[in-house]
């Protein structure tokens, strides 16, 4: 395939692919004429980065993940987003039942609320470990 079929079948543009060729997230199989051609099987590990974006990989951690034999893929770094992953999800799930109560919390005000201050110390806490999301305009 040349790299305007994968662009197309893939849905990205072909500056992506070629960065995430000069990452070494992907590799030609050489060229026709000026255009990059790809083995068929690019479309999985375009498929691969997809999903590692999704839960939270950057290209970075892809590129050290993903090893170039045989395709496969460290289980160690896969095991320890899955346990990041674990811990953001009870995390969410107990600001999601706290904000749930508060909306239907009988106080006279939320920070007259437990559990309402719970999930102010909670949401504290995870901010204190991200970097700043929100800026001022």
């Amino acid at each position: 395939m040349d790299i305007a079929e994968v662009a197309k079948a893939s849905g990205l543009p072909a500056s992506t692919l070629r960065y995430y060729e000069e990452k070494g997230l992907i590799q030609s199989s050489g060229r026709s004429g000026l255009r990059r051609q790809f083995s068929d099987s690019v479309l999985e590990r375009l498929a691969l980065i997809s999903l590692g974006g999704a839960v939270g990989f950057s290209l970075d951690d892809m590129v050290r993940m993903f090893s170039t034999d045989a395709g496969n893929i460290d289980r160690s770094l896969l095991t320890a987003k899955a346990d990041e992953l674990d811990s953001k999800i009870s995390e969410l799930t107990t600001m999601r039942d706290g904000l749930r109560h508060a909306a239907q919390c009988r106080a006279e005000s939320h920070f007259e609320c437990p559990k309402f201050l719970r999930i102010l110390r909670i949401a504290a806490k995870s901010r204190s470990r991200q970097p700043n999301k929100l800026k001022e305009k």
